[in-house]
């Protein structure tokens, strides 16, 4: 029994290290969507504008996407594809890797998993954490992956965000806002995690650059699990036959057993 308990214990463990996502900076919250397509489509779009000409998606094809998210192949072929790739290809692009290493201190990562890797939460405040730092080689940083190697190619639509100090109340374990004993007045911390976009410096307003990060999270663990659509309407099918069945098990049990008795 107690070798059971230390198995389901360590089975379980991953899921918690997850959930964690191994960092103490304040994830905001999101529920993605895998039957949006519209919110898919855009999120596709703004992938392929601004994350494939440095990363990859190896192990998701043009047609599937196409396939999944309700999109006309030749649509697909004329705006999304930006190479002589073709609409079955995988979506790679044609950065040499030595140079890439050379360029940004490391590979781009393939960016197929990245949701399953660290949470859609991790990647959808990444995206919005990016702020200036003249100390670093392209001029920014990230709140979320300090010292990041990569420029923020989403600042056209952003724009300049800075990061800046202010005194937040200060809270325990449990979320309670802490007060002093002495004064009764709520204690307070300095936080440096605050991010304030510069005005006039990005095309969309904070709302709308939330929404394109919120579509290219969607997109992106869409392609984490492009099977996840199937296997809900699979697994419902399955508990519905399931519980079918167990009725009919019941009276065909009782049926057996009436002699018996």
């Amino acid at each position: 029994m107690k070798k059971l308990f230390l198995l389901s214990l360590m089975l379980v463990m991953p899921m918690f290290a997850q959930a964690g996502g191994g960092s103490n900076v304040h994830l905001d919250s999101i529920q993605t969507d895998a039957t949006d397509h519209a919110s898919l489509q855009r999120g596709m779009k703004t992938f392929v504008n601004y994350c494939l000409g440095c990363h990859t998606a190896q192990y998701q094809r043009y047609i599937r996407a196409a396939e999944d998210l309700h999109m006309p192949e030749d649509l697909v072929t004329e705006h999304l594809i930006l190479s002589n790739q073709k609409v079955g290809s995988q979506m790679t692009n044609a950065m040499d890797p030595k140079l890439a290493a050379k360029w940004f201190g490391a590979t781009p990562p393939d960016l197929t998993n990245e949701v399953n890797l660290r949470g859609a939460d991790w990647v959808y405040t990444y995206l919005r954490s990016f702020y200036a730092d003249d100390s670093r080689p392209y001029g920014v940083n990230n709140v979320v992956f300090p010292s990041v190697g990569m420029p923020n190619v989403l600042a056209e639509l952003q724009g300049v965000q800075s990061k800046i100090c202010a005194q937040v109340p200060k809270k325990d374990t449990h979320g309670v806002v802490m007060i002093d004993s002495l004064t009764g007045k709520a204690l307070t911390a300095q936080s440096c995690d605050v991010l304030s976009v510069e005005a006039g410096t990005g095309s969309l307003s904070q709302a709308q650059f939330d929404a394109v990060s919120y579509d290219l999270t969607n997109f992106m663990s869409y392609m984490a699990k492009p099977y996840k659509t199937d296997s809900q309407r699979i697994g419902m099918w399955a508990i519905l036959f399931t519980m079918l069945m167990t009725v009919v098990f019941y009276f065909l049990k009782k049926e057996f057993w009436r002699d018996v008795h």
